[in-house]
């Protein structure tokens, strides 16, 4: 299989982000490649060329579909998942007309969750942000609490993209069931990574994004139950059975459904290959003075792990990296221009000493013992100068 490495500033750069994004099998990019060229027609038309781009949008929607246990019909591709999480939330209060509306999420979700619940709230709907504890777990017994009479819809994320806390969504759609409540999840960080059966889940309404599994960027679906309305939030044709419209990005489509095929056939093998790098990590980051491990010990993804170092600077350190070749993150990749601190270090309730030192690696296809024994090697070395910087800072601040 082919390697991302590139030449570093010292070195072979090491890519430990692919939280954030992933680098693009070769095998998606040669069978997106001849819907790039001569199989150009638009699946919407009649003749030939039209008829050749709807059978390859109906092959990948059925790759997708099979990936997270959804019928083809159930699958409507979007341009990526903050548009299928967008869809699902203001799609379902807007199906639903009523006076008085509310909708339940969590304190940890990605910010293309909360903010669309955030503009609700600016129009009259009523939102409940729960807490989580401090592995950022969401618990069932709090979304029981949290149903209202008006309740129309639940959204809890299948697995965080800063910690790799996975959910007990079952459980808490068994809730919604109970009160005949939507359950949206948004599994961006899991499809393809861990098996999902939305059947097994119980929800309702299911958020995925191919460039997460080394796919194209641009492309992503919604898994909507059969039964379940929601309003577009694209008018325009009838594409996807009239729940958005817009001209299929066939190569973008296929390049998902490649992808989805790929990460179904060797899921297993994967993540236990993965798990074991990250537990290589974990293992030597741990004998760093000051480090400090945030989401479940169990109950997490195979390959993402968040740790905070002690009297440190995330930013200072992910600059520091960089300079010797390794490529990681302080958080969602969304919000990396900010200042603030992640709003899921504030949720988990972690110190500001911690929360401002902390950095995200997340290891994927082609990460290699090598490379997390690489990091390990330099992330000592550039840590100290950090932390002196650190300390004069707040020297000075005195």
């Amino acid at each position: 299989m082919a390697t991302v490495s590139t030449p570093g500033p010292a070195g072979p750069s090491v890519y430990l982000d692919y939280a954030a994004t992933t680098p693009v099998d070769p095998r998606v990019a040669a069978a997106m490649q001849p819907y790039l060229a001569g199989r150009f027609g638009n699946a919407g038309s009649v003749h030939a060329f039209g008829q050749a781009a709807r059978s390859a949008v109906t092959q990948a929607r059925t790759a997708v579909a099979s990936l997270i246990g959804a019928t083809p019909a159930e699958i409507v591709f979007t341009s990526g998942a903050t548009e299928s999480n967008n869809a699902a939330i203001l799609g379902a209060v807007s199906a639903r007309e009523a006076a008085s509306q509310h909708v339940i999420t969590a304190a940890t979700e990605h910010h293309a969750v909360l903010e669309p619940c955030r503009w609700l709230g600016r129009r009259g709907v009523a939102v409940t942000v729960l807490p989580v504890d401090r592995h950022g777990m969401v618990d069932p017994d709090a979304v029981r609490r949290a149903i209202r009479p008006d309740t129309v819809l639940i959204s809890i994320m299948h697995s965080n993209n800063e910690i790799g806390t996975i959910a007990p969504i079952a459980e808490i759609a068994a809730v919604a069931r109970e009160r005949g409540v939507l359950m949206h999840t948004d599994a961006t960080q899991s499809a393809g990574i861990v098996p999902l059966d939305v059947r097994a889940l119980g929800v309702d309404l299911l958020s995925l994004s191919a460039h997460k599994r080394c796919g194209p960027k641009g492309i992503g679906a919604l898994y909507v139950r059969t039964g379940v309305r929601i309003d577009p939030l694209l008018h325009g044709g009838s594409q996807e059975w009239g729940r958005r419209g817009g001209t299929e990005n066939v190569p973008a489509i296929v390049g998902f459904g490649e992808a989805a095929g790929i990460a179904a056939d060797a899921m297993t093998e994967e993540a236990a290959r993965v798990a074991a790098l990250r537990d290589r990590l974990v293992a030597g980051l741990g004998a760093i003075e000051g480090a400090h491990f945030n989401g479940p010990p169990q109950q997490r993804l195979p390959g993402i792990v968040n740790v905070s170092f002690a009297s440190a600077d995330s930013e200072s350190l992910l600059l520091a990296l960089d300079l010797e070749g390794v490529a990681a993150s302080s958080g969602s990749a969304c919000t990396s221009g900010s200042l603030e601190p992640s709003h899921v270090m504030a949720a988990l309730g972690l110190p500001e000493h911690l929360a401002a030192g902390t950095l995200r690696f997340s290891l994927g296809r082609w990460t290699t013992a090598e490379e997390i024994d690489r990091v390990l090697e330099i992330l000592p070395r550039v840590l100290a100068p950090v932390r002196r910087a650190a300390a004069r800072g707040r020297a000075a601040l005195r």
